[in-house]
């Protein structure tokens, strides 16, 4: 195993040295949550009471205290394909906890939304936000304090986010994630994306298109292409809150039942009784963070993590942001090309090597942090750079070897580009993201002409009129946490990718988002200040040349925009519940910050 490389070590030390006050009051509140937590035994018999009435054939055992009593928090619902699976894990998580000794109770569940359904509509204006109603019902999951451990089970966007920011709040409690993986591969995602791009341009019918879709979106289990839901997955991984290897196993098989097994096991031994106590708020620290960064960029994971993983951090109280993000990324290569950056998915990927091989590469080339603390039995990544399968009825690990497909996953001393391939542009329109392992080299600059917009759909009605035809920088501005909620903008990728097949020069700029489906278009996205409050963004003009480059990391016009005056901020919407999170949206802080009102309102 090499030494540290030295960006990795530079840009943990910074973080370490920034977060040094945040998380020294961190690590006190959980210190004190510790020494205050209410021994079970001494509580109130009412409370006991109320809390063991329903545990049935566990009821005996609550009584008497005989093990490790397990909180499970769920996002189970059967719209939403990844977690689906979970309909039946209560039942199997208390059978496994009794193996041991322990019991398991569901102390409660979260809303789960789904960005492929919500996509274009109004609902995806709830979703950033849905991250701080689910820490906050997690925190209101865990506030019994009838727990010893926690078992979180969640996989998709803004979920896995969530239960982790709550779960922190409890972080003297050791805890696991606990995915169910991802559905069986479907339709190919290149002739997937051919359809939609057919659509677009209407040479597709709605019900050729929606044959496609689903037949790529088919089954139970996490959609199978490489984007936040399953970069949640990897950042689990590279923090060590898998058990390991447990990421891109299917649904309904041995080996993830094994897996799920396994989980209930190791969390009852992690706990304050034992004699391997593991608290979750010191599993998750600088270096986790900086592991999580790292493993994003290596696998061209997800644009939404530039927003997640600095709420995730706060949350521990450890504060990174994109310098730090863009700083790693000049370090770690890309060794993984999974759709929409490759050709294959997670499925493939996972059959080529998958997590095991990502991990074991960085770790052999010094960019990840080897001593994170994490669950697996050895203390350390060492478990995780290893792969899962079944011995007879029990899970054994195995050395992954070399990759199995070369398209798919190389070698950091041979990658697929010598850098993350995620950017900082900076200029007199703000910061932003640029996620440069998505597009063509060729392409990472454009300098044009803008068109400015207000909606998405503002856009797919000019691109329908033929208005947009030409090198163009398309600016879709007033999507940001405060002005709507930060919704993706995912709608705009078919008609953007028209444009540049026909072999225009064209780029998104937006302070809204673009997700892990951001695809071979250039987008300066996340845009920070907002345009809402009279951020750059709201200078803009139609005809402003806008230059967009992620070689120089600029994010800028020749537009003199000192004497203007700020377009004005649109009225806020309300129905389909969009109402109930004006709260949300007037304590929102900026997108680089993690984009939540929850944390910004704590102070954190």
């Amino acid at each position: 195993m090499s030494d540290l490389n030295p960006v990795v070590a530079r840009v943990t030390e910074r973080i370490t040295e920034k977060s040094k006050d945040s998380r020294r009051r961190y690590l006190d509140l959980i210190d004190r949550e510790h020494e205050n937590r209410p021994d079970r035994a001494m509580q109130s018999c009412s409370n006991l009471a109320h809390a063991f009435a329903g545990a049935e054939e566990d009821q005996e055992a609550l009584k008497n205290h005989r093990g490790p009593n397990i909180g499970v928090v769920t996002s189970y619902n059967d719209m939403l394909s990844a977690h689906a699976p979970y309909y039946r894990y209560p039942e199997r998580l208390k059978i496994y906890a009794r193996e041991v000794g322990a019991t398991v109770q569901v102390a409660g569940g979260t809303p789960a939304m789904c960005d492929g359904v919500t996509q274009g509509e109004t609902g995806m204006e709830l979703s950033l936000f849905s991250r701080d109603a689910i820490a906050m019902a997690t925190g209101i999951a865990l506030s019994h304090a009838m727990y010893d451990g926690m078992l979180l089970l969640g996989i998709c966007d803004k979920i896995v986010p969530g239960l982790l920011i709550g779960a922190l709040r409890f972080g003297h409690l050791p805890a696991i994630f606990v995915p169910s993986g991802p559905m069986p591969s479907g339709v190919s995602n290149k002739q997937k994306q051919a359809v939609r791009q057919l659509y677009a341009e209407g040479k597709a019918t709605r019900a050729e298109l929606l044959d496609s879709e689903l037949g790529s979106y088919h089954s139970p289990g996490t959609c199978t292409f490489y984007g936040t839901a399953n970069s949640n997955q990897m950042m689990m991984e590279l923090m060590g809150l898998h058990v390991p290897g447990a990421a891109f196993v299917q649904p309904g098989t041995k080996l993830r039942q094994a897996l799920d097994r396994a989980a209930v096991h190791r969390v009852a031994a992690l706990g304050h009784h034992g004699n391997d106590y593991r608290p979750l708020g010191h599993c998750v620290d600088e270096k986790a963070i900086v592991n999580a960064m790292v493993g994003l960029l290596a696998t061209g994971g997800s644009t939404n993590h530039a927003i997640h993983i600095p709420a995730m951090a706060r949350a521990a109280g450890i504060q990174v942001d994109w310098t730090d993000l863009s700083e790693l990324s000049s370090a770690v290569p890309l060794v993984a090309r999974v759709y929409p950056n490759g050709s294959g998915d997670v499925n493939h990927f996972h059959e080529a090597g998958g997590m095991g091989y990502v991990i074991g590469e960085l770790l052999g080339a010094g960019l990840a942090h080897a001593d994170v603390i994490g669950v697996a039995e050895e203390r350390g990544m060492a478990d995780y750079a290893r792969e899962p399968g079944l011995d007879g009825d029990g899970l054994a690990w195995r050395d992954v070897g070399e990759s199995g497909d070369a398209e798919m996953l190389r070698p950091a001393g041979d990658p697929f580009q010598p850098d993350g391939g995620m950017r900082l542009l900076e200029g007199n329109l703000g910061r932003a993201c640029f996620k440069s392992s998505a597009v063509e080299k060729a392409r990472w600059t454009v300098e044009a002409p803008c068109r400015v917009f207000q909606t998405q759909h503002e856009v797919a009605e000019a691109f329908a009129a033929g208005e947009l035809d030409r090198d163009i920088v398309v600016v879709v501005r007033f999507q940001g946490p405060r002005a709507n909620g930060m919704p993706e903008l995912h709608k705009l990728t078919p008609p953007l990718g028209v444009l540049q097949d026909r072999g225009y020069r064209v780029a998104l700029v937006t302070d809204g988002r673009m997700s892990g489906a951001s695809g071979k278009v250039p987008a300066a996205i996340h845009v920070s200040p907002e345009a809402l409050g009279g951020g750059p963004l709201s200078l803009l003009r139609d005809g402003d040349i806008v230059r967009v480059c992620a070689e120089t990391g600029t994010l800028s016009t020749s537009a003199e925009l000192s004497q203007r005056t700020p377009a004005p901020d649109p009225q806020a919407e309300d129905g389909t519940g969009r109402e109930l999170f004006a709260m949300f949206r007037a304590l929102a802080d900026e997108a680089e910050k993690g984009g939540s009102a929850m944390l910004a309102s704590a102070g954190l």
